[in-house]
């Protein structure tokens, strides 16, 4: 048992707090290495409108990559953005060589094509890995970005030990964001990859098959104990708000964790999961596409999760 794993029932809980803090770790001695050769790593983030939860999640990011060591400015543009103001902003961050990284806060105002925003990143900026240059070199075994939460998982499964060569993967969610690329990235890593979905035929049957199961479709508690094979691998990408009698709401994953505890031999809990990873990860792309953009070694760049 590793020291981002502990006992919970009949499963081992992969402690996402736990491990993104070691990737946090050592993405801040990876930028360290960077400032000694003349780099600080910049990462611009891009927030449209006033979203609560966007403006939190990037006062994290801010919070989280400042204290790794990079330089990190902040576009803050009202909801009354038009899409020639953003795509100018996007073009010239492109166009700045202190930024080595561009993250637009996603989802944008009503209005915004984001569609149109991603592909308009440099790939070789686009810290999100959503531009369709890093959706094709994922899926064709090429060094790219990678989709920081889909990499987020990989990490989880590699520092907890889980042997992917050869395994059944089953992934629940076909998006763009989670289920598609990791996948691919599973693929990569030789395991035998279905993707399920709403339509797909005894879902349930087929999660019995999974010697690694990831559920990433946004439907709280989906899956069963009974859809769990025994010892299987659980990653919960999900994340859903249920109410409660007392107003707060109560946050759970795809997987009902009671259940599943008793039957996976390992699984992430929600929160504390995969969550966590999400910006640990975000800081490894912009670290790897610093070194990347000026011809530097990338070996010591972290992030199992994303190849190299």
């Amino acid at each position: 048992m590793t020291s981002a794993e502990a006992p919970v029932g009949g499963a081992r809980l992969i402690d996402g707090k736990a491990v993104a803090a070691k990737v946090r770790m050592d993405v801040a001695a990876r930028v360290r290495d960077l400032v000694v050769r003349g780099v600080r790593p910049g990462l611009d983030v891009v927030l449209v409108g006033d979203d609560p939860a966007s403006q939190v999640y990037v006062r994290n990011k801010d919070r989280a990559a400042s204290e790794a060591g990079f330089a990190v400015r902040t576009h803050r543009l009202g909801a009354g953005t038009t899409q020639a103001e953003l795509l100018a902003l996007v073009e010239r961050l492109n166009r700045d060589d202190a930024v080595d990284g561009i993250l637009v806060q996603l989802p944008l105002p009503k209005g915004l094509d984001a569609d149109a925003v991603v592909r308009a990143l440099d790939p070789a900026k686009d810290v999100d890995g959503l531009h369709p240059q890093n959706v094709a070199n994922l899926w064709m075994d090429r060094a790219g970005l990678v989709p920081c939460t889909p990499a987020g998982c990989l990490e989880l499964l590699d520092r907890a030990g889980v042997p992917l060569a050869g395994a059944r993967a089953v992934v629940i969610g076909r998006s763009l964001l989670v289920g598609k690329p990791i996948a691919a990235l599973l693929l990569a890593r030789h395991a035998t990859v279905t993707i399920g979905h709403s339509r797909t035929r005894d879902l349930a049957g087929l999660c019995r098959e999974a010697d690694v199961l990831v559920a990433a479709v946004g439907r709280p508690e989906l899956v069963r104990g009974d859809w769990i094979k025994p010892g299987a691998a659980v990653i919960d990408v999900g994340i859903n708000r249920l109410d409660t009698p007392d107003g707060k709401g109560r946050l759970v994953g795809d997987v009902c964790f009671e259940e599943a505890q008793r039957v996976a031999g390992c699984l992430t809990p929600v929160p504390g999961g995969v969550g966590p990873m999400t910006i640990a990860m975000l800081l490894a792309n912009t670290a790897r596409a610093a070194a990347r953009r000026r011809g530097l070694d990338v070996e010591g760049a972290v992030g199992g999760g994303a190849r190299p």
